[in-house]
C-alpha cells in the first residue's frame, strides 16, 4: 500500500469525499466507478481543465496527480472511450471528459486534440471500518441502483428537455424555463438524467434559480446507458417530487439517437407518461424536423416547443412553425415566450400572451 498527495480531485469522485492524501493499492478492479489516482503526462492547450467537486474548473498541467473514476464515454462531439480490461501501476489511461472520467480513448474529436495521457498510480482506497486499517478500492456508488424503482411524482408537473444531439441548447433552455418560472413565483427543482459525469449543467440550473438539483452521478453512475437510464430517471424524479416543488425540469443529456439511454427513458411508457411537457432542442431546421418526427412517431410525444440554434433567427423559427406546426422559441432571445409555452402546458404561473 502506497500513498499519494492529490493535486486535483475530479467532480466524478464527489460521493467519496476524498482528502488530498490518499492510500493506493496496486490491484485495480477494472469496473465502472472505481476511483484511481493518475499522473498527467503532458500539457494541452485545448480541453485542458478539470471540474472539481465544488464545480470550479481548474487547469490541468503536466505532472499533476489527479483522482478520477473509471468509466466509458460515447460523445458525438467529444472523446469516445471504453473501460480497460486490465490495469496496473505504470499503465497509461486517458482523461475522457472534464468531470474526471478515465478510460481507454478509441476516438478523438479533431477540435479538441488528443486527450490527456495519464500514468496509473493505483486504486484509491477507502477505509470503511472504524479503527481498522483494512482498505478497499473506493467506488463512487454508495448503494446499488434499484432494479425496478417506482415513478412517484405526486402530481408535480415535469418538463423534459430533449435534444437532437449534444450542444443543441438543452441546458440553456432548462435554465431559461427555471429562471422565468421562478420569477413568477414558482419553486423549481431540476436534474440531469443522462450523459457522462459533469456537474456544470446542474450548477447552471442552480444559478438560474432551481431550489434543488441532482445528477445521475449522485447515484454512483459515471455514464448512463440504455440499461440504467430509465432507473436513474425514476429514482431522481421521485426524490425531487417528494420535496413538493411546483415543477421539475429534467434534462436528458446527449441526443435522441445517442448512446446514453434517452431512448430507454422515452420508451418507458410510465416514465414518459409523467412528462407534462416536452421541449425539443435542435441545431438546425432539418434536425428539428427529424426530432419532432421521432418524438411523434416513435414515442407518441408532442413537443410543446422547439428551441436551440435552429431558432436563432426568424428564418429557422418560421420554417419550424410553418412546416412542423410546433411553436419555436429561442432560449436566449425569447426566454419569456419559451417559458410561457411551457407554463401554459403545465398550468403554472407565467403563462401569458407570450405563449400565443
Amino acid at each position: 500500500m502506497n500513498s499519494a498527495i492529490l493535486d486535483k480531485i475530479a467532480s466524478v469522485t464527489r460521493n467519496c469525499a476524498l482528502k488530498r492524501e490518499v492510500r493506493l493499492a496496486r490491484e485495480i478492479p477494472c469496473e465502472e466507478g472505481v476511483v484511481l489516482a493518475v499522473r498527467v503526462l503532458h500539457d494541452k492547450t485545448t480541453y485542458n481543465q478539470l471540474e472539481l467537486p465544488s464545480g470550479r474548473m481548474a487547469q490541468v498541467k503536466r505532472g499533476d496527480v489527479l483522482a478520477g473514476a473509471l468509466g466509458h464515454r460515447h460523445a458525438l462531439l467529444g472523446y469516445s472511450g471504453h473501460l480497460p480490461e486490465a490495469l496496473a501501476p505504470g499503465d497509461r489511461i486517458q482523461l475522457l471528459n472534464l468531470g474526471g472520467v478515465l478510460g481507454i480513448c478509441d476516438s478523438i474529436n479533431p477540435d479538441l486534440g488528443r486527450p490527456f495521457d495519464c500514468e496509473v498510480l493505483g486504486a484509491v482506497l477507502e477505509f470503511p471500518f472504524l479503527g481498522e486499517r483494512i482498505g478497499r478500492p473506493a467506488r463512487i456508488a454508495r448503494e446499488p441502483l434499484a432494479a425496478a424503482p417506482a415513478v412517484e411524482t405526486g402530481g408535480v408537473p415535469v418538463v423534459a428537455l430533449v435534444g437532437t444531439c449534444m450542444n443543441a441548447g438543452k441546458t440553456a433552455a432548462a435554465c431559461a424555463i427555471v429562471r422565468e418560472l421562478s420569477h413568477h413565483g414558482s419553486t423549481l427543482d431540476a436534474f440531469k438524467a443522462t450523459g457522462v459525469s459533469l456537474r456544470r449543467d446542474i450548477l447552471a440550473m442552480e444559478d438560474a434559480g432551481a431550489r434543488r438539483t441532482a445528477i445521475f452521478t449522485d447515484l454512483g453512475v459515471v455514464s448512463t446507458t440504455p440499461a440504467n437510464a430509465d432507473r436513474v430517471t425514476r429514482v431522481l424524479l421521485s426524490r425531487l417530487a417528494a420535496e413538493h416543488p411546483d415543477a421539475i425540469v429534467v434534462e436528458l443529456g446527449d441526443g435522441l439517437l445517442g448512446a446514453y439511454g434517452v431512448d430507454a427513458i422515452l420508451e418507458d411508457r410510465e416514465l414518459a407518461g409523467a412528462f407534462s411537457a416536452v421541449v425539443l432542442a435542435a441545431n438546425d431546421p432539418v434536425a428539428a424536423w427529424g426530432g419532432v418526427r421521432l418524438l411523434r412517431e416513435r414515442y407518441g410525444l408532442e413537443p410543446v416547443a422547439v428551441t436551440g440554434p435552429a431558432t436563432d433567427n426568424a428564418v429557422g423559427t418560421g420554417m419550424i412553425e410553418r412546416d412542423l406546426g410546433v411553436p419555436a422559441a429561442n432560449a436566449r432571445t425569447a426566454p419569456e415566450r419559451l417559458a410561457a409555452l411551457v407554463a401554459a402546458r403545465i398550468g403554472a404561473a407565467g403563462a401569458g400572451a407570450e405563449a400565443r
